[in-house]
């Protein structure tokens, strides 16, 4: 079945972020390969140079890198996954805490629900 995207971002970001996602989360463990782009295209159904787009991307946040016609795989630079796990985690805090204020809940307010769920 193929990836479902939504419109408001775009799809190569939208690709990069599911990949970031799984080398964070541990689904590409350091120095595993990621999948060809020609798999993450059949699997996302996209145009292959959408998702070499992604993974260009990644690159230069050098958490993957390239061993030339082998493919790509994760870095084992532990340092690197983990800012990049903490910058995704920020943005996830950032973005609830947004739509909080919008709703006019207080920072104690957050901070009591944030509280609650983690018990």
């Amino acid at each position: 079945m193929a990836w479902s995207f939504d419109k408001h971002t775009p799809v190569y970001i939208q690709i990069a972020e599911r990949i970031r996602g799984g080398i964070i989360s541990g689904e590409y463990p350091p120095e595993s390969q990621i999948p060809s782009v020609r798999q993450l295209a059949f699997m996302a159904a996209v145009n292959p140079n959408t998702v070499q787009r992604a993974l260009t991307e990644l690159e230069d946040e050098g958490i993957i890198y390239s061993k030339g016609t082998s493919g790509r795989f994760v870095t084992d630079d532990a340092g690197l996954i983990d800012a990049a796990r903490h910058k995704v985690a920020k943005s996830i805090v950032s973005d609830f805490v947004e739509q909080a204020k919008c709703l006019g809940i207080t920072k104690e307010e957050i901070i009591r629900m944030v509280e609650e769920v983690k018990e």
